[in-house]
């Protein structure tokens, strides 16, 4: 009795710290905002200035471009009160100054364009801050409640199978979280750079006059944005495949395995041993989160050129091998350091463990890794 209540006291204690990492991580997403936030607050200011001095700009040459204008008028009307020379100097500079004025007016209207582009994303910024701190304060409410009320798990034994389900219904609503930033993503800054694409491809249009420097500017703007908005759909892709709800754990590996060869160029083998089918929502998660972070750590640590990925779906479990044949490492070192914070082996351990199920991992150095997950499907 006392040694299964310390080992949920110990998963309560793991999903704290869990909670506590996704708070400082969404405070970095805060922070990082923030900076983007004064960033982009300096250039709107810095276009401001530039706006208002064309502006003046623009007052001081208007009464000069009429009074040509004027001048050009009379020497036309008086034609012969006039030389050649003081003809043509009353054109060229009418001319002259009706071409300014155009090339001014021209600048100012693009740089209006600027600033209401600027302003809507500050706006839009300052909102995904807001939403950032709202989401660490509900978690912070979540970890005073399993830190002051959970203290004593001996004392409420008794309530195992209902704290189990709770560390099951944290990482539920984690994943609500997710799902729910992957859609405001979506509906938000991709809508906002499809659109800037399309206003880009306007101002293409409507260019009369040949500024070439600025025509230059915009396209490669339209060629910026246009990379941005696949990176923004890729980031929704690792939020939140929508494979994974609408057909399951395994085409959505399936899909991530195409998309990180694509990436990588690390030739890569899916093995499907058993039917295909749906499993709960909450094991297809865990399963599919567990894959992720392993492909995520051999992109980055393992220097593999070979990758196997084998689902085997049995009656009563379903398990999940993924193995490489790169530099391997030492699985205590590594889970004991925490500067490396266990390239998330900690946190994937607990999903598994969360679902009892089992989380092997064989590895040393030069020998590449492999790791096994085996879950049962029962409820």
């Amino acid at each position: 009795m006392p040694g299964k209540a310390y080992i949920l006291d110990k998963v309560i204690q793991d999903t704290i710290s869990a909670i506590e990492l996704g708070k400082r991580q969404i405070y970095d997403i805060a922070e990082h905002t923030l900076a983007e936030y004064s960033r982009l607050k300096k250039e709107l200011e810095q276009v401001k200035l530039e706006v208002d001095t064309l502006i003046r700009e623009v007052d001081t040459l208007t009464p000069l471009e009429k009074r040509a204008r004027q001048r050009l008028a009379e020497v036309s009307k008086n034609f012969n009160s006039f030389g050649e020379d003081d003809i043509k100097r009353a054109y060229e500079n009418a001319q002259e100054k009706k071409l300014r004025l155009a090339n001014l007016k021209g600048r100012e209207q693009l740089l209006r364009y600027k600033r209401d582009n600027l302003e809507l994303n500050l706006r839009k910024i300052k909102d995904m801050v807001e939403k950032a701190e709202k989401l660490a304060s509900h978690l912070t409410a979540v970890t005073n409640y399993l830190s002051s009320d959970l203290t004593n798990i001996t004392s409420r034994f008794l309530e195992l199978e209902q704290i189990q389900k709770l560390g099951v219904n944290v990482i539920r609503a984690q994943e609500e979280e997710r799902r729910k930033v992957a859609r405001d993503i979506h509906d938000g800054p991709a809508q906002l750079l499809a659109n800037i694409v399309m206003r880009a491809e306007f101002c293409l249009k409507l260019m009369d006059i040949d500024h070439n420097k600025v025509k230059q500017e915009l396209v490669e703007l339209q060629q910026m944005v246009r990379q941005s908005l696949q990176d923004v759909r890729k980031i929704i892709f690792d939020l939140r495949p929508m494979v994974l709800d609408d057909l399951g754990l395994i085409p959505a590996i399936n899909r991530y395995v195409e998309e990180f060869m694509t990436q990588t160029g690390l030739p890569a083998e899916l093995v499907v041993i058993g039917e295909t089918k749906r499993f709960t929502n909450t094991i297809e998660v865990a399963l599919f989160r567990v894959f992720q972070e392993c492909l995520s750590n051999i992109r980055k640590h393992s220097k593999a050129n070979n990758l196997l990925v084998k689902i085997e779906v049995l009656p009563s479990k379903v398990n999940l091998t993924v193995k490489d044949n790169g530099v391997g490492f030492s699985p205590k070192n590594v889970m004991a350091d925490n500067k490396q914070e266990g390239y998330g082996l900690l946190g994937m351990r607990e999903r598994i463990q969360i679902l009892n199920g089992e989380f092997a991992i064989t590895s040393a150095l030069d020998s590449g890794t492999s790791i096994h997950i085996s879950v049962p499907l029962e409820e």
